[in-house]
Order: C-alpha cells, then sequence, then structure tokens
C-alpha cells in the first residue's frame, strides 16, 4: 500500500494557526503524510504579524529537492512565498521535479490585515507560478488583487474574474465566498469547460485563523489520495466547513482564533 504524501511550500505561524502549521495539521487529519518546505518565519499570533524573516531562495529549493528525491510526493500545495526570488526558486524546483498535482494559495494578506507578500512579488506570482498551478484558491479580494480589477460583486463578475485567472495559465480556479455577503458562502470552481458554485452556509465565528490555508491544503490532500479536482474540493469545502463549524470549542488567543483540524478526534 502506498502512503499518499502532500508537501507544502509556505511560511511558518508561530501561533500554530496557519501557514505551514495548518498544513501539516490538515494533512494528518485528512490521512495524508505532510512534508515542508519553510519560505518564511513568522512571529504572529491571534491578533496580528509582528515580524516577517524570509529563508533564502536556495534554502527553499533545497528544502524541496530534499523531499521530492525521496518521498513520493502526490500533490503540492504553495501558500506564503514572501519574495520575488523565493517564487523563482519554486518555479525552478517544480519545473525540475513535475509534480501531478499543485494547488496555489495566493497568499497576499494575512487574516490580520497585515500584508504578507511584498508587492514586487505579486507579478512574479502570477506570470511564473500560476501557470505550474492544476489550481489557485483566491478568495474575493485576491483575484481582484491578481488581475488589478476591482473586487467581484456578483456571480457573473465572478465568473468573468476566473476566467480572466485561468487564462493567465493555471488549469483551474477555486474563488472562495468567504469575503462575500449573504447567509451563504459561495465559491466558485471555474475550468476551461464549466462553472461549478459551491455553497456552504456562512458561519458565525472570528475565529477563522488559518482557514484559506487549510482549504488549499485539504484539496492538495485529497489530490493525493487520487481524488479528481472537483471531489477534492467538494471533499475540502464539507471537511473546513466542519473545523470552522467546531473553532470555537478552542479557547486559544484574543484575536482571530484557529479553525479546529482535528475536530473528528476531539
Amino acid at each position: 500500500m502506498t502512503t499518499p504524501v502532500a508537501l507544502t511550500i509556505a511560511g511558518s505561524d508561530s501561533s500554530g494557526g496557519a501557514g505551514i502549521q495548518a498544513d501539516l495539521k490538515t494533512f494528518a487529519a485528512l490521512g495524508v503524510y505532510g512534508a515542508s518546505a519553510i519560505t518564511a518565519l513568522t512571529a504572529q499570533n491571534t491578533k496580528g504579524v509582528t515580524g516577517i524573516h524570509a529563508v533564502p531562495a536556495d534554502f527553499v529549493a533545497a528544502q524541496i529537492d530534499a523531499v521530492f528525491s525521496d518521498l513520493g510526493v502526490g500533490a503540492v500545495k504553495i501558500g506564503m512565498v514572501a519574495q520575488a526570488a523565493s517564487i523563482d526558486a519554486i518555479a525552478a524546483a517544480l519545473s525540475r521535479w513535475m509534480p501531478r498535482y499543485v494547488a496555489l494559495d495566493p497568499v497576499m494578506v494575512a487574516t490580520s490585515g497585515d500584508r504578507l507578500l511584498a508587492s514586487d512579488a505579486v507579478d512574479a506570482l502570477r506570470t511564473k507560478l500560476m501557470p505550474l498551478a492544476s489550481v489557485i484558491t483566491p478568495n474575493l479580494p485576491e483575484a481582484a488583487a491578481l488581475l488589478d480589477e476591482p473586487v467581484a460583486r456578483s456571480e457573473a463578475e465572478i465568473e468573468s474574474q476566473g476566467r480572466r485567472l485561468l487564462a493567465l495559465g493555471c488549469r483551474a480556479v477555486l474563488i472562495k465566498g468567504g469575503h462575500g455577503e449573504g447567509t451563504e458562502s459561495t465559491d466558485y470552481l471555474v475550468d476551461a469547460e464549466s462553472t461549478v458554485a459551491l455553497a456552504a452556509p456562512r458561519l458565525a465565528t472570528q475565529n477563522t485563523h488559518g482557514t484559506g490555508c487549510s482549504l488549499s491544503s485539504a484539496i492538495a490532500a485529497g489530490l493525493a489520495k487520487g481524488e479528481d479536482l472537483e471531489r477534492a474540493v467538494r471533499n475540502a469545502k464539507v471537511w473546513i466547513s466542519a473545523a470552522i463549524a467546531a473553532a470555537d470549542r478552542f479557547s486559544v488567543g484574543h484575536g482571530h482564533g484557529p479553525i479546529h483540524h482535528f475536530h473528528k478526534f476531539y
């Protein structure tokens, strides 16, 4: 029996709720062995980010090469990339190893509002990493930022932005509706053939730290287990909704607390 393996390439969250820590918790919760390549150390907690220390790009590449040269990686999740030099190194490494699936979460801003990606790196993300992605998972503000457009307000505008993001080279786009309004949070999965609307009840909690990281990791976990993209996205949404619904079982920190990755277990 082959053990499904997923690799996360992302930043570390010292408070454990987002980034590498959330990704590894997600992989574990979903029965996938997790490996990691750390792009940046952050000093952060549930209230905000107080410092970012970028890992040198050549060492980011060394971590990726070490993992791929030994482990049978079924899927890659890319989160916080921090700087343009890291993006170049990640793109080169992925081109060397050619993983079957890459889920790219274009992390630009933390839940607290703190900026996590240098503005000069956004274009590198757009031109070098997006063409390597099986799916990208921007929220509404991130989708708008990638296109230099206003935030989409309607389903038609969201689908239109999804199509323009596809034109940048990725194979599919999941635009997340968590920043929208109404009783339901609807995500839109857009690929060359179709647009699928995936609705879930909007849950009332301020404990949403790490939601975006964890959703993209859950999709990568599904892909690593052999699910097709739509099934992986649907299963990830069910799991993330339950993790958010269980978040208030925790009392962690004084700001946006973490979701409950292990809600099935305790």
